[in-house]
């Protein structure tokens, strides 16, 4: 049921710019193109969340991370998109093996303090970087050249962010079949044992966040470039806090409930904001009442007892 479901939204995703042309509704892509761009970061933090039992609060450092990348490069005229990448993923993977080596070596309140901590840090010094913006962020007038491909183009931009999440849904649906998915979920139920088994758990939580870290990062640098714009907004724990929601309403530890949540969530919200200007009045009720009624999220409902997709 869930698969086909999942199988299903692809199939609308990947003909939405098709039918936003036809209807002369431009709106549609870049309003989307956001929903599969944090649909990827939300895919992420469910990598070490869900299958992990990690709850990071700082996961939106590597957004953040990811989005200086294209912004300070083409502040300095660069938009050669494979340099961004290589930026891209070299800073995130580093900070987050940094971080993550001294926050996987706590657990509990004591992980969710120290991300967040990290997270902040980073934070406050984009804010104090008064060259690039400081705290009113940077804008983006250079949008990453592949060469054969140019971030651009609002429809070029839609179908990265949909090949990237479409990748990122069929490694999962591998990974947690694999002998490394396997090892991280039994690290989220008991640790211990697996150690006791002799899984250098540490060494597999450690390559996940990492993991998690870069997916995120090119999240980051397709929200620069769908934006056009970069700001240390973007690594606050608000960012992160919405992630965590988004992965625990569609349902953490599944392979769609990321995309579903984080498409359940923006719709909502927008079509709330339409309707009222007290939104979060009505829409924080709402996830308390899925999160307390499904086990597992919106896909708890769809699931009606049987395993994990």
């Amino acid at each position: 049921m869930v698969n086909r479901l999942l199988m299903g939204l692809l199939a609308l995703l990947a003909f939405v710019p098709l039918y936003a042309q036809w209807a002369g509704e431009p709106f549609l892509i870049t309003f989307l193109s956001r929903v599969l761009i944090f649909a990827l970061a939300a895919l992420s933090l469910n990598i070490i969340l869900g299958f992990g039992g990690l709850v990071s609060f700082g996961h939106a450092l590597y957004l953040g991370l990811g989005a200086y990348s294209v912004g300070l490069l083409a502040h300095y005229q660069i938009d050669n998109g494979w340099l961004q990448l290589l930026v891209t993923v070299a800073s995130c993977a580093v900070v987050g093996f940094l971080t993550g080596w001294v926050s996987l070596r706590t657990t509990g309140i004591s992980f969710i303090m120290i991300t967040l901590a990290f997270a902040q840090m980073f934070y406050y010094l984009f804010v104090s970087l008064k060259q690039y913006g400081g705290d009113d962020g940077l804008s983006i007038s250079l949008k990453s050249d592949f060469g054969f491909i140019h971030l651009g183009s609002p429809i070029t931009l839609y179908y990265a962010a949909f090949v990237l999440v479409a990748l990122v849904l069929w490694w999962k649906q591998r990974m947690i079949q694999a002998p490394f998915g396997l090892v991280l979920q039994g690290c989220r139920m008991n640790e211990a044992r697996m150690k006791s088994l002799g899984f250098p758990t540490l060494r597999y939580k450690l390559s996940a966040y990492v993991l998690a870290c870069v997916i995120a990062g090119l999240a980051g640098l397709l929200y620069a470039n769908l934006t056009g714009y970069t700001s240390p907004a973007y690594l606050n724990w608000t960012i992160s806090g919405e992630l965590i929601v988004m992965v625990v309403l569609g349902g953490m530890g599944t392979v769609a409930g990321p995309l579903i949540g984080t498409l359940v969530l923006l719709v909502c919200e927008e079509l709330l904001k339409a309707w009222t200007s007290h939104w979060p009045i009505i829409l924080g009720p709402l996830i308390v009442l899925v999160v307390m009624t499904a086990r597992r999220g919106l896909v708890g409902y769809l699931m009606r007892g049987k395993s994990s997709p």
